[in-house]
């Protein structure tokens, strides 16, 4: 239970936070594209995260036969499902964005019952389910909604490489992590610099890139969506299994519309506190089947990773 606990705290406060990210992102998206984008955010939390390596004296080392796991979390879901996800933020609305990422916890769930042979009850597809529905409450508006096939095929793909990085993280679970967000975050930097440095100097609008609205998304979203986020996120998945932990996904719709309420003064209606409690229930739901997550079990299933080194 104390593992639960722990793990919902930290989970809870990496959703809170990526709740906020849209507002963020739809402030810098028309000025900054994606690619480079995510790069002036990753090249901000590469400073924080370096500070924090060197106050916590965390271990720079990665084994041999871990790095090319390390390497596929990073593409995976560092570099593709960021790119795509402010990809279709860019070509859809925020209530089509949610609806298509709320499947992530979803894939989790497959992802975690495949590669980390975690239970696959009733009790946790029932709970997907019904968090899945309480999004569609809070999001769904039918005269706002936008339709864009190519913004949600970027959306699709980034709820499924997300997902799936989020269950290889847990064969890294023994280092630190700060280490390892500290280096997921420096692959994805290195794999967008060639195009990032292309459009910098060729194609950026530099006086609308000073704007205070621009550089402020972009520094909210290196020091706290990526620096805090991230390190939140991977570690409360140290603490529960990731077909429970990816639940806690479902905080950012939430965020996002109390945010919007309070600063945009955009209504909140009956639907949103229907939802609200059918993610909650959701929750509750899944964590009361029990947390099968244990280093064994770990051990175990890479023995059975496509890849990965006995």
């Amino acid at each position: 239970m104390r593992n639960l606990l722990l793990g919902s705290f930290f989970l809870s406060l990496a959703g809170s936070i990526w709740g906020g990210m849209f507002i963020a992102v739809r402030l810098s998206i028309f000025v900054i594209p994606p690619v480079p984008l995510v790069w002036m955010r990753y090249g901000t939390a590469l400073i924080a995260l370096m500070v924090m390596m060197l106050v916590m004296r965390s271990s720079w080392y990665i084994a041999p036969q871990d790095r090319k796991l390390l390497l596929l979390s990073a593409f995976l879901g560092q570099t593709l499902s960021i790119v795509t996800q402010e990809t279709g933020t860019m070509l859809t609305s925020a209530q089509t964005g949610s609806v298509i990422t709320a499947a992530t916890p979803a894939f989790m769930v497959v992802f975690g019952c495949w590669l980390l042979h975690e239970r696959l009850t009733l009790g946790r597809v029932l709970s997907v389910v019904l968090a899945t529905i309480g999004v569609l409450f809070i999001v769904f508006d039918p005269d706002n909604i936008q339709v864009n096939a190519l913004g949600g095929l970027f959306l699709f793909i980034a709820a499924v490489t997300w997902a799936l990085m989020s269950v290889i993280l847990k064969f890294l679970s023994r280092y630190s992590v700060i280490t390892v967000t500290f280096y997921s975050v420096l692959i994805a930097f290195v794999l967008l610099t060639p195009y990032s440095l292309y459009w910098l100097f060729t194609a950026a609008d530099i006086p609308a890139m000073a704007e205070p609205s621009v550089w402020g998304s972009v520094l909210y979203l290196g020091f706290i969506s990526t620096t805090a986020g991230f390190s939140l996120w991977n570690k409360g998945l140290t603490y529960m299994d990731a077909s429970i932990g990816g639940l806690f996904m479902f905080f950012q719709p939430i965020v996002g519309t109390l945010l919007g309420w309070l600063l945009l003064d955009e209504p909140v209606t009956f639907y949103f506190w229907a939802g609200f409690l059918l993610i909650a229930i959701g929750v509750v739901l899944a964590m009361r089947g029990g947390n099968t997550t244990a280093e064994e079990k770990i051990a175990r299933s890479r023995e059975k990773l496509p890849g990965s080194h006995k």
